[in-house]
């Protein structure tokens, strides 16, 4: 098996086809989407597929070293451009083409108006976990 990680994010992604900003949801819009989240991890769960996942908060902070004795530089002159990531999903599948399904299927989650949001899931392999399988691109 071969462990995928799927990244939901806020910015930094091409827009897709239901582009409403979860600010905008109502609070059912908002319950039906983190149903559909949780009853497809469970279902990973049940296969033996999912890993873990987590939700983030859209505000973050990039950090980087500086030099000895120096406080870390935070952020940038651009922060507003950064990409932002609203959460991830660990898999851990047979084939890369079982990866690319969970994940055309999780970007149907229901978002405003309770219609699929077919966002862009950015899908990345763990480093030496690619699967020997036709398509995969590493």
């Amino acid at each position: 098996m071969a462990k995928y990680l799927l990244l939901k994010h806020y910015r930094g992604a091409p827009a897709p086809v239901n582009d409403v900003p979860m600010a905008q949801w109502t609070p059912e819009e908002i319950s039906a989407h983190v149903t559909y989240m949780n009853d497809f991890a469970t279902r990973l769960e049940e296969t033996g597929e999912y890993v873990d996942s987590q939700a983030l908060a859209p505000e973050g902070t990039f950090v980087r070293y500086d030099g000895a004795g120096r406080p870390p530089v935070t952020d940038g002159p651009f922060a507003e451009t950064k990409d932002v990531i609203a959460g991830w999903m660990v898999i851990d599948v047979d084939t890369y083409e079982r990866a690319l399904a969970l994940a055309g299927e999780l970007s149907a989650a229901p978002g405003a108006g309770g219609k699929p949001i077919h966002e862009w899931l950015e899908l990345r392999p763990f480093l030496g976990a690619h699967p020997t399988v036709t398509g995969c691109p590493h």
